[in-house]
C-alpha cells in the first residue's frame, strides 16, 4: 500500500461498486473511507470488519468480488463526522457519488461543499483530486464553485476537480426474491440488499494536470476533453437504453434481455445507434481526431453496448429503463436531444422517433402518476396525430421550443406505423 487515501461520499453501486472497489484493487491506498447516511448499511459493513461484496455481471455469468478494509462512516453521528473531517484533510482522492449535484449544497453549514471546503483549507495532503460522479457534464465545475465560495484563500494544497463519464450499468437489488433468484450475495451479512454491476470498467475522467501528482486509481482513462464522450454516452448508450426500455415495456417485456431475442427490435436499436446517433456524433466530432467518432470504432462501440444492455446476467428491467419518462423525454435529454442532433446534420431519426412515441405511450398509460393534463389524455398511441403529439410535447417541454420542433413532431407522428410493426 502507498500513501494514497480515498474518501467517498455515497455508498452505492458507483461509490462502493466502482470507486472504492477500483481503489482496493489497485493496491495503492492506505485507507478507504466512504461516508453515507444510511445507518443500517454503515453498521452492516462495519460489523463485517469493513468488508463488503459486489456481484459483477459479465457475458458468461456473475462473479463475486469482496472488498476489504473499508471504513464506513455515518456523518449524522458526531464521532463519525469528526473522523470524516480528519480523513478528508489527508485524502489524496475524494469522490462524490450522489443522486444529484443538488446534494452538494444540501444542509445548512454542514453540506458536502462546506465540509470539503474546510478540509481543503486545512493542512493535510500535499495535493488532492476530486472525482464527481453525478451524471452531469459540469458536475466538477459546479462542485468547484460551491467549494471555492466556502474555502479559505489560499488553499494549503493544489486541488483539481474532475468530471467523469461512467458508461457502466449498475443497480442495487432490494427484493429478497430477486436476490435469491439471481443467487446474489448481499452487500454484507444482515442487510437484504445486493450490488449488481456490470464487468465493464472503462471509465473516462478529466486528465489530471496537477504537477507531480499521479492518481492512485490507475484503471481510469484520462481525456483532455470529456464533452464529446459524455455526449456519446447520452446520445448513444442512454438513448438506446431508453429506446429498448420504452418499446420493450409497450410490447410487454419485463426484462431487457428479452429484447435480445426480438430480431426486429434489436435491428431498430442497431439502426438508431449506427445510422442516427453514431452518424450525427461523427459529423459533430469527426474532425477532432478521436478514434471513437470514426466508422469502425463506433460500430464496435455500438455492438458492444447492444450486448451489454441486453445482458441477461445484469437482469435489467424495462421498468427501470423506462422510469421517469417525462425527464427522459426532455427536449435536451437522451431521445429528443439525439433526434435534434441528428436533424441538425440532415439525418432523419426514424428509429429514435419510434422510441419517442413509445415513451409518449407510457406517459399516457401513467397519466395520473405524472399529472398529465386531462385534455392531453388521448387514450393510446394509435389515436395520436401531429396536433395531439405537439400538445403532449409542449406539456413535457414546459413550453420550450426549438427550431427543430416541427420536424420532431412529424417524425414522431410518422413513427406510428413503425411502432405498430414492432408491437402489434
Amino acid at each position: 500500500m502507498s500513501k494514497h487515501i480515498l474518501c467517498g461520499f455515497g455508498f452505492g453501486p458507483i461509490g462502493a461498486g466502482l470507486f472504492a472497489r477500483e481503489a482496493f484493487k489497485s493496491g495503492n491506498f492506505s485507507r478507504l473511507v466512504v461516508a453515507d447516511i444510511d445507518a443500517e448499511l454503515v453498521e452492516a459493513v462495519r460489523a463485517n470488519g469493513g468488508g463488503y461484496y459486489v456481484n459483477v455481471a459479465g457475458a458468461d455469468g456473475i462473479e463475486l468480488v469482496k472488498v476489504d478494509g473499508l471504513e464506513p462512516l455515518n456523518p449524522k453521528l458526531e464521532p463519525d463526522r469528526h473522523k470524516l473531517f480528519e480523513v478528508l484533510k489527508q485524502s489524496t482522492e475524494i469522490v462524490t457519488a450522489l443522486p444529484s449535484v443538488k446534494f452538494y449544497d444540501a444542509g445548512s453549514g454542514d453540506s458536502i461543499a462546506d465540509v470539503v471546503a474546510r478540509a481543503l483549507s486545512a493542512h493535510g495532503a500535499e495535493a488532492t483530486i476530486i472525482y464527481t460522479a453525478e451524471n452531469n457534464n459540469r458536475a466538477a465545475e459546479i462542485l468547484e464553485h460551491a467549494v471555492s465560495a466556502r474555502a479559505a484563500k489560499p488553499l494549503h494544497r493544489p486541488v483539481q476537480f474532475l468530471n467523469t463519464v461512467i458508461a457502466r450499468m449498475s443497480r442495487v437489488v432490494t427484493e429478497p426474491a430477486e436476490i435469491a433468484r439471481l443467487q446474489l450475495t448481499p452487500i454484507a451479512p444482515g442487510i437484504e440488499r445486493a450490488f449488481l454491476v456490470e464487468q465493464f470498467n472503462r471509465i473516462l475522467v478529466t486528465e489530471t494536470t496537477l504537477k507531480g501528482f499521479r492518481p492512485g486509481i490507475d484503471s481510469f482513462v484520462e481525456k483532455d476533453d470529456l464533452l464529446p464522450f459524455a455526449q456519446a454516452k447520452l446520445y448513444g448508450h442512454n438513448a438506446i437504453h431508453a429506446l429498448f426500455g420504452f418499446v420493450g415495456a409497450v410490447k410487454g417485456y419485463e426484462k431487457l434481455a428479452q429484447v435480445a431475442g426480438d430480431e426486429a427490435l434489436m435491428e431498430m436499436g442497431r439502426k438508431a445507434f449506427l445510422n442516427e446517433s453514431g452518424a450525427a456524433l461523427a459529423k459533430k466530432y469527426g474532425d477532432l481526431g478521436y478514434e471513437l467518432f470514426t466508422d469502425r470504432p463506433f460500430d464496435a462501440y455500438a455492438e458492444d453496448l447492444l450486448r451489454r444492455i441486453t445482458n441477461p446476467y445484469l437482469a435489467d428491467t424495462t421498468a427501470r429503463a423506462s422510469r421517469d419518462v417525462v425527464r427522459k423525454l426532455g427536449i435536451n435529454d437522451r431521445i429528443f436531444g439525439t433526434m435534434r442532433l441528428a436533424l441538425k446534420y440532415g439525418i432523419e431519426p426514424v428509429n429514435l422517433a419510434v422510441g419517442a412515441l413509445a415513451g409518449i405511450e407510457l406517459l399516457l398509460r401513467q397519466a395520473d402518476d405524472y399529472g398529465l393534463d386531462a385534455e392531453l389524455r388521448f387514450g393510446d398511441w394509435h389515436r395520436l396525430d401531429a396536433r395531439k403529439i405537439e400538445g403532449i410535447l409542449d406539456w413535457i417541454w414546459a413550453g420550450q421550443d426549438t427550431d427543430s420542433s416541427r420536424d420532431i413532431i412529424k417524425c414522431v407522428a410518422d413513427a406510428r406505423r413503425h411502432l405498430g410493426e414492432i408491437v402489434d
